[in-house]
């Protein structure tokens, strides 16, 4: 069975609130969106060409189903703008995987897809990332990352530096080399005209190839189309003239395409250590009634939880005059663990709110969920909450793309959700 990465258009902190970036997908074509914990989220059915049957479930923000004909490539342009309708890009945040590429939208409607290369030919990872925000005149950006991951692409990559350039090639036509590739940022910047020329080969079967030196490396085309498409979805794109997917009969003008939205605005308040001066008790629970108490927060706190009650220790900060951060081990799975973050009361009445149940580590006021795909780490989740005086918000949610063997770490950031914090002194 073959490990994807996640595809759920709804939240990162699904099944139960515990973060995964992967599933599994059978002989059948039947992807099984998977949490860290192995459990199945749901399903959905990629056709051969990495165009997708119709399932309610996979987008979830259309406004028309989908017809249950697979589309091919052809279908595409010219139903794309009955299909999809600006009543679908309600929801905050949109995550699609067709085959080799995915799509991730952010709460502002910024759009990124990265591709990457074929399953199978794991010898010279490769990724590329399309960048496009929100709005009629946006246009996209695009960069091409190496991957290291293997002793074959570590050795290429060891002969980059400033004299050295990425060539691109599409259909076995140079496209010139890309800017400089930068060793801080571990990518290289493409020139305008290869992320057109990209973007182009991508609506049909292409070719493409990286080459540095005499090292080459092999980019899929595989479901870039209906990821392109996905993109124009959220953006409003579907039928203009600034869509990636076009067609001869383009029947709207690029004034219909959708505003970035707003990034919320946190205030971020570093906890005090201090009690309120009327309150002279110190906060004492034994750890079975401080248990008892958070089950009260789960509805299903055996799955969510399952060493709530066992002998780890509880850890209790103080978070102002009057609230208290409770923390405990939650479970432990082959390569990821997660704990549980409560806000309560220091008296009665307590009042426990559960913050999450895949808490990773906790630091001033900031805590954090960091989540691997895989054992070996080369894709990841993340989500960041923030104290803001009376509550943890969450100010940032993200992943690193599908686990392709790009970077230890993952390929790219790929956020969900942005949000601009303020410290409040």
């Amino acid at each position: 069975m073959k490990d994807y990465n996640n595809t759920n258009t709804g939240s990162l902190l699904s099944c139960s609130d515990h973060l995964g970036v992967n599933g599994l997908s059978d002989d059948n074509g039947v992807f099984h969106r998977m949490d860290v914990k192995g459990r199945n989220c749901d399903a959905h059915n990629v056709d051969s060409d990495g165009h997708l049957e119709s399932d309610a479930k996979i987008i979830k923000n259309a406004s028309v189903s989908r017809p249950k004909n697979k589309m091919h490539l052809p279908m595409i342009a010219a139903i794309g703008a009955a299909l999809f309708g600006t009543a679908s890009v309600s929801h905050a945040h949109t995550e699609f995987t067709s085959q080799d590429w995915q799509v991730v939208c952010d709460n502002t409607r910024t759009c990124r897809l990265a591709g990457y290369q074929a399953e199978n030919n794991s010898e010279f990872p490769v990724s590329i990332l399309l960048t496009r925000r929100a709005g009629a005149d946006a246009g996209v950006d695009g960069k091409v990352k190496l991957g290291g991951a293997r002793d074959s692409s570590s050795k290429a990559l060891m002969q980059l530096g400033n004299r050295h350039r990425i060539s691109l090639s599409i259909n076995d036509r140079n496209y010139g080399e890309t800017k400089p590739y930068s060793t801080a940022a571990g990518n290289a910047e493409l020139t305008q005209a290869q992320v057109t020329a990209l973007i182009n080969a991508l609506q049909r079967s292409s070719k493409i190839t990286l080459t540095l030196r005499n090292s080459r490396w092999e980019l899929s085309d595989k479901g870039a189309s209906a990821v392109m498409l996905k993109a124009d979805d959220v953006q409003g794109r579907v039928g203009t003239p600034s869509a990636f997917i076009t067609s001869d009969g383009t029947a709207k003008s690029n004034s219909s395409v959708l505003p970035p939205r707003a990034v919320p605005v946190l205030r971020f308040v570093e906890p005090s250590g201090k009690a309120d001066s009327s309150n002279d008790k110190k906060f004492v629970m034994k750890s079975s009634q401080l248990a008892s108490l958070m089950k009260s927060t789960m509805k299903d706190a055996d799955g969510d939880c399952p060493n709530l009650s066992d002998k780890s220790p509880w850890r209790v900060s103080r978070l102002n005059g009057s609230q208290l951060l409770a923390q405990h081990d939650c479970w432990t799975a082959a390569y990821n663990a997660g704990g549980g973050a409560w806000v309560l009361n220091d008296s009665k009445p307590y009042k426990p709110t559960l913050v999450t149940t895949s808490a990773t580590s906790y630091d001033k006021g900031k805590l954090s969920s960091v989540q691997k795909g895989r054992g070996i780490g080369d894709c990841m989740s993340k989500v960041d909450w923030v104290w803001t005086g009376r509550a943890f918000e969450k100010s940032h949610e993200s992943t690193t793309g599908l686990c392709r063997l790009i970077d230890a770490g993952g390929a790219w950031q790929l956020p969900t959700y942005v949000t601009d914090v303020k410290v409040v002194r």
